[in-house]
């Protein structure tokens, strides 16, 4: 059976991220000439676009350099056989453009966001891995050009994968921030809320930062507590899913509900509501009668719920 996590969208990867290879200076200099470069105006990558063709992200080494891609500041993402790929900033993309396709350049180049990407299934699944890792890491460094100690500049070190300040000596090192996302059941049904971020008609999943000094399933319980009023049983593990925005794990759950009368917090969420398993089938299938939805495939919150309705659920 496939693994549960390469179920979702960004998981997997085609490249073997070679993290002994990260230190070796001398090894990425030389890489980087005959390397393939994910190029990101802001923090949408950038594809080529032509008559007949498949969108590409993939750039060599001279077309990166055609766009002004600064390779002093490549992140090395890993390496697929013998050659290595890097990401690089090159562009910003203004804050009007952010969401969907922004048209870059001469026509030829596209700059796709890493959502759409996912959900319209624009590259092959095992591509998606690499995206987000070079999007997580390239946001890293433009949030970390001074230390956080002294507020001296910082410098990219081990292929971008630590900052190294130059007043104070300190290292920096990427964070990935944990969150849990739950499917909270109750016998044969199962608890759906939305946010009023959330598109219309949409329902998914409860969601959570995990908080210092808390366990996966203190997290789980904190927040559904939290969020809906319902105290938790026992919690059971799912899968995990990279959400670069701008980098988080997803934790997916199943929660033992201990209760069902839900008191929503308004300033969460604006709608919740228990759903039978069969009305669950329909919210997935897109039958539902009164119109709800749920996430994308790509998504967790997803492969939650079509694990509750196999019943896989794991409680």
């Amino acid at each position: 059976m496939l693994e549960r996590s390469l179920r979702t969208g960004y998981s997997g990867s085609l490249l073997d991220r070679a993290a002994e290879r990260r230190g070796d200076e001398a090894w990425l200099d030389a890489a980087r000439a005959g390397a393939r470069y994910l190029l990101f105006a802001g923090d949408k990558p950038l594809f080529a676009v032509a008559e007949g063709a498949e969108p590409n992200p993939v750039f060599d080494a001279d077309a990166a350099a055609a766009l002004d891609a600064d390779r002093s500041r490549a992140v090395f993402l890993g390496v697929e056989g013998d050659r290595a790929m890097f990401a690089v900033p090159i562009a910003e993309v203004p804050a009007e453009e952010q969401a969907g396709e922004t048209p870059f350049g001469d026509g030829n180049l596209k700059a796709i966001d890493v959502r759409s990407i996912a959900v319209q299934g624009v590259v092959a699944p095992a591509m998606l891995g690499p995206i987000a890792q070079a999007k997580s890491m390239l946001d890293w460094h433009a949030r970390n050009g001074f230390c956080a100690r002294c507020g001296a500049p910082t410098r990219m070190r081990d292929g971008g994968y630590r900052r190294d300040c130059a007043g104070c000596g300190a290292h920096h090192f990427p964070r990935t921030d944990p969150v849990v996302i739950m499917l909270v059941v109750s016998g044969d049904d199962c608890l759906l809320a939305r946010s009023p971020r959330f598109l219309p008609d949409m329902f998914s999943a409860l969601a959570g930062f995990v908080e210092p000094g808390e366990t996966i399933e203190e997290a789980v319980r904190r927040e559904v507590a939290e969020e809906a009023g319902i105290p938790v049983l026992d919690v059971a593990y799912h899968s995990s899913q990279p959400w670069p925005f701008p980098s988080s794990l997803m934790i997916g759950c199943f929660a033992e509900a201990g209760g069902r009368d839900l008191v929503l917090d308004p300033t969460e969420l604006e709608a919740g509501r228990w759903f039978t398993r069969q009305e669950a089938r329909l919210i997935l299938a897109g039958a539902h009668p009164e119109g709800v939805a749920a996430p994308p495939r790509m998504a967790i919150a997803h492969q939650l719920l079509r694990s509750f309705i196999d019943g896989e659920a794991i409680l």
